[in-house]
């Protein structure tokens, strides 16, 4: 019920205007600072050398390298202003262990063609990232 719950809230946060999400985050002391949706391609499971990634952070970070870096877009990626900095995206790792991410979410992404939502918050100096399996 709480996951259904929550994939409703995000849902719905998704449908309202970026001005009425940065009040709604700020009464509650956390900003919105970027959301993105994203399709794990298999472009996305390899890295530049052609190695297999196996952490849900890796393959996240190699999607916005393909996405900003190398022009490498799957259907249903959509732009983001945050990752598109090599700094934000090198810190992919550390903000993602300070988010949620469920097991489900993680083997989907490890396992390819998963759509996911990326939201990257902040609040207290902390920045973070939340990721949601959309299908």
């Amino acid at each position: 019920m709480y996951k259904l719950l929550s994939a409703a809230v995000l849902l719905a946060a998704t449908l309202v205007p970026a001005s009425a999400q940065s009040s709604i985050s700020r009464s509650r002391g956390t900003t919105l600072l970027d959301s993105y949706v994203a399709y794990v391609g298999e472009d996305d499971l390899y890295n530049s050398s052609g190695k297999r990634l196996d952490q849900p952070w890796q393959i996240i970070r190699q999607d916005r390298a393909n996405f900003h870096r190398f022009g490498i877009r799957d259907r249903l990626d959509e732009n983001d202003g945050f990752f598109a900095s090599s700094a934000n995206r090198d810190a992919m790792e550390r903000m993602l262990a300070r988010g949620t991410i469920s097991n489900s979410a993680r083997r989907a992404i490890v396992g390819g063609g998963a759509v996911i939502q990326v939201d990257v918050l902040s609040a207290n100096g902390r920045d973070w990232v939340e990721v949601t399996v959309l299908n």
